[in-house]
């Protein structure tokens, strides 16, 4: 057993049968699994994040502790909560810490809401960027949904008539 793995072990008995204690390492299938992420996310989020650092052993296989399942749980939250970007994750880690973002992973702290000009960046990486006939057309369209809206709330307040 590596001196890290041997190192994380504690006296503390085991929450109930076949539970891990809360400073066992986790195996990548057990992190997965806990946040409800595939396997391959986690991978892919090690090169993106040089902060996560799992201890691998021969092999590969990914050992984490309970450290890198803090900050993953918390780059989860960003990503997949908060809706941040990749990029706008990496920059709140930059900016506030891995400490930072591991409170945000056990709910402890929360992170800002992603800049409008990131939200309108990952907008603009997806479609074509509005010309101002288009914002008209738009604005029409959303005026007269509003006008159908009133129309209905109207039918709604109008007395029974058959009782």
């Amino acid at each position: 057993m590596p001196p890290a793995l041997a190192a994380a072990q504690t006296d503390e008995p085991p929450t109930g049968i076949g539970e891990k204690s809360a400073h066992a390492f986790r195996t990548i299938s057990e992190v997965a699994e806990e946040l409800d992420v595939p396997q391959h996310v986690l991978r892919f989020w090690e090169t993106r994040f040089g902060q996560i650092r799992p201890v691998k052993r021969a092999g590969g296989r990914r050992y984490y502790r309970p450290q890198d399942v803090e900050l993953v749980a918390g780059i989860r939250h960003l990503l997949h909560v908060q809706r941040y970007t990749i990029a706008g994750a990496q920059r709140v880690l930059k900016e506030n810490g891995v400490r930072f973002v591991q409170a945000v992973g056990r709910g402890e702290a929360v992170a800002a809401e992603p800049l409008i000009q990131e939200v309108e960046t990952e907008a603009g990486a997806r479609s074509v960027t509005l010309g101002a006939s288009d914002r008209a057309s738009l604005a029409e369209a959303l005026e007269e949904l509003r006008a159908c809206r009133a129309l209905l709330d109207g039918l709604r307040e109008m007395p029974d008539l058959e009782a």
